[in-house]
């Protein structure tokens, strides 16, 4: 969604660079490429003109005049004021310190708050409560319809008492809803309104009535991030006629320019407090204002990553992986890279994946183009290898490799690829896990010229053996004084021996050692 923001402060970032200070030109120049960036992706102008302000302010002065990079901290200044005006911290949910928690969603009609209702009845299943969902919005044709569907997808009760299609009472049902939560002991109610317009008096005073009969614990507007500067006007509008607590952004996946995203939180003061991302009903999590700056700002998103993997991948299954990469669990197999594979797909498409890494956007085209079809067909290759082929590709030759490509319906050059690439990653893979680092890559341990048995540099003399030490105390004696009759007469210490210091009397330490009488012919 923020890509073209994305780029354009990209490009302004560029030309700070290399830049011991900062005149009064640049600071200038670098405003206005922000605010026209900021007017492009569709932001409300009063808050381009408190961003800009704000940032120019700063940048003027002793934090970056005295920076030894003052590009980098107009970075860190505009990383700041983006967290600022999204909302500053992250807002979480309040619950009831008695009885069930209510939430009651409202919003503009087609933002999805039906859908929107399932996710968020998920996420507080995953969080260890007991939602109840309530079919209020009877307006709309198939709506109670819908929320059932969503209900039994995600694996929550839907308490759904009329039929809807302008039938029924939508404050009478979401009454007895909160009854029927006590009763059937739910600790969240997630109510479901009907969608209206800005200026429908009508619907505004239906949800006000809602809003009054149940008492709720956080009111939530819905609004479709993509709707751009009207998402502002209708957010105030229902801020006026209904009131709520905190905001919800659905469909920040899409291609519009984002500006509702960055101006509603500051225009209503009220905190953004869901995102959603996508169709699956787990692309749904709290807003972080931090973290969508540092997408923004082409810094990636790793905690988030780090969360979903958390969610997504089998702690036992990836232990018993990197046990087999260094070499204690057996052979690291196909079947295993297959499990592997299979586990971050979990975590939804490799686009959307690798956009979280930090300085991706230069790669976006890429990754818009990539073939998530691409992780199917190298699937349908192992699963065409018997298990012994899947245990040790080395078996696979010529006629191996035709069947194969025959069963997975590919080429004989894609299955030839898969089983050279599988070999090049499980040697990286292994020799990451042992600490060795990446293989080729310069500087990195166990790398040539960085050190380490594989990587010694060849101008770096090999260390000498030692001189042997006899174990006889009286032959080590003696090798010692005849080592330092050699240092003393410069033979082996250039140095000879430091300045006001006698030379050591040897027959004197070999007799301090007290060795038997007859223990002397062993030193001859």
């Amino acid at each position: 969604m923020f890509a073209t923001l994305s780029d354009r402060l990209a490009d302004t970032f560029k030309n700070l660079r290399g830049k011991g200070r900062l005149s009064e030109a640049d600071i200038d120049a670098t405003a206005r490429e922000i605010r026209i960036a900021l007017l492009e992706a569709d932001v409300a102008l009063p808050v381009v003109k408190e961003f800009v302000g704000a940032v120019k302010e700063r940048a003027r002065g002793e934090e970056v005049s005295q920076a030894l990079n003052p590009a980098q901290q107009v970075v860190k200044i505009v990383d700041e004021e983006l967290v600022a005006i999204l909302g500053g911290e992250t807002r979480r949910l309040r619950f009831a310190k008695s009885g069930p928690t209510v939430l009651m969603l409202a919003g503009l009609q087609g933002a999805g708050k039906t859908t929107l209702a399932a996710k968020l009845a998920l996420w507080l299943k995953e969080q260890g409560r007991s939602p109840l969902l309530v079919a209020a919005d009877l307006q709309r044709p198939n709506a109670v319809n819908q929320l059932q569907v969503n209900g039994e997808r995600v694996g929550v009760k839907v308490f759904a008492p009329e039929p809807g299609n302008g039938v029924g009472d939508p404050v009478r049902v979401a009454r007895d809803a909160v009854e029927e939560a006590k009763r059937t002991l739910h600790d969240v109610v997630i109510v479901d309104t009907a969608g209206r317009l800005g200026v429908d008096a009508e619907m505004m005073k239906q949800a006000a009535d809602i809003r009054d009969a149940v008492q709720p614990d956080e009111v939530l507007f819905v609004v479709d991030a993509m709707i751009g500067q009207d998402a502002v006007t209708t957010a105030q509008a229902f801020l006026d006629g209904v009131g709520y607590d905190a905001v919800v952004l659905t469909k920040l996946d899409g291609d519009a320019r984002g500006g509702a995203a960055l101006s509603i939180a500051s225009i209503t003061g009220k905190p953004v407090m869901f995102a959603s991302n996508g169709e699956k009903m787990t692309d749904f999590d709290l807003f972080h204002p931090d973290r969508m700056a540092s997408r923004i700002l082409d810094m990636g998103d790793v905690m988030t990553l780090i969360e979903q993997a958390e969610k997504a991948f089998d702690a036992e299954q990836a232990a018993a992986a990197a046990a087999k990469l260094t070499g204690q669990g057996g052979e690291f197999t196909l079947d295993d890279f297959l499990e592997q594979m299979q586990q971050v797909r979990k975590l939804g498409s490799m686009s959307k994946i690798m956009g979280m890494l930090p300085g991706m956007g230069q790669f976006r085209d890429q990754l818009e183009n990539f073939d998530e079809r691409e992780i199917d067909r190298i699937q349908a290759i192992i699963q065409s290898m018997t298990p012994a082929e899947r245990a040790n590709p080395k078996l696979i030759d010529g006629s191996r490799r035709a069947r194969i490509a025959k069963g997975s319906g590919r080429q004989v050059s894609d299955v030839n690829q898969l089983v050279d690439r599988f070999f090049e990653a499980r040697k990286m893979m292994q020799s990451m896990a042992r600490g060795g680092g990446i293989p080729g890559m310069p500087g990195m341990p166990g790398m040539p010229g960085a050190g380490g048995k594989r990587g010694r540099s060849k101008q770096q003399p090999k260390k000498g053996k030692g001189k042997r030490v006899s174990g006889n105390p009286a032959k080590a004696a003696q090798q010692a004084a005849a080592q330092k009759e050699k240092s003393a007469s410069g033979g082996g210490n250039p140095f000879g021996t430091p300045a006001g210091e006698e030379p050591m009397d040897y027959e004197k330490a070999a007799a301090a050692l007290d060795l038997p009488k007859d223990f002397s012919k062993y030193l001859k």
